[in-house]
């Protein structure tokens, strides 16, 4: 991984990165960084965000993970209802307590571009992080190379890509099974007979699962994943801890939120 001058050209945005600009001593070789006050504030709007496959059986007890699309499926942990708001970020700016933090949002400020045309990666940081400052706590750069906390940052960013593709791989199997299908998360109210639909998403689909011929099981076992596709259909009760969240959150009841998102 490199921040040189021969690294890949940053272009398109990055999720939750406000001015994300690559890493490099003639740019950046003043600049520090510490926490801030509020930790996870850059993520509060985030009403979903990126899991790999190595965190699937650790957040599919906090959340409900899906899929973010068909044709280019990517892992997500469902963190919010209706509209933009993160339910697991306090209003201090911490993460709800005891519950499961991803590895992209504790990888920030820094992450990762490759090159297509490589298997080149390049370090990126989000210059509007409020931690960067001139002189700050953790420089860095030292003699003109990245610091040692600099460096535990860049090796969890490089483990977060490798697991990153090894759960593209995970999607693509599902993928040609035809297992990742659109899906809709219900709830009964109390005294009614019929569920009402209050979220569309792509999902792992059971009965699918269920009509795969013995040798398709089989492969799927034989990989490793098959935990994993289990794990992601168990983390759909989730769902109900996401309407008591947003209940808790804005003093209303189950029967509230559920209308305000059915309509």
């Amino acid at each position: 991984m490199s921040e040189t001058q021969g690294a890949p050209q940053l272009t398109g945005n990055m999720f939750l990165f406000n001015s994300p600009e690559l890493m490099n001593k003639e740019q950046h070789g003043d600049l520090g960084f510490q926490t801030v006050e509020k930790r996870f504030a850059f993520c509060a709007k985030a009403r979903a965000i990126p899991v790999t496959l190595s965190e699937i059986p650790a957040a599919m007890k906090d959340y409900p993970i899906i899929f973010s699309s068909k044709e280019n499926p990517a892992p997500l942990a469902v963190m919010g209802l209706i509209d933009d708001v993160n339910l697991f970020i306090e209003e201090d700016g911490s993460w709800a307590k005891d519950k499961y933090i991803p590895g992209y949002v504790r990888r920030y400020p820094f992450g990762v571009a490759s090159d297509n045309t490589s298997d080149r990666m390049a370090v990126v940081i989000d210059s509007a992080y409020d931690g960067f400052t001139k002189g700050g706590e953790f420089p860095l750069f030292e003699n003109g190379e990245p610091s040692a906390s600099t460096q535990q940052a860049i090796e969890f960013c490089k483990a977060f890509e490798q697991d990153r593709a090894m759960t593209n791989g995970f999607a693509t199997q599902l993928n040609q099974l035809e297992l990742i299908q659109g899906q809709s998360a219900q709830f009964t109210r109390q005294g009614e007979a019929e569920p009402q639909s209050f979220a569309e998403y792509f999902g792992i689909d059971e009965k699918k699962l269920q009509e795969l011929t013995d040798e398709q099981y089989l492969a799927l076992r034989k990989s490793g994943v098959l935990p994993l596709v289990y794990s992601m259909l168990l983390s759909m009760s989730n769902w109900r801890v996401l309407l008591q969240q947003r209940a808790r959150r804005f003093n209303l009841t189950e029967a509230e939120v559920l209308n305000r998102a059915v309509n």
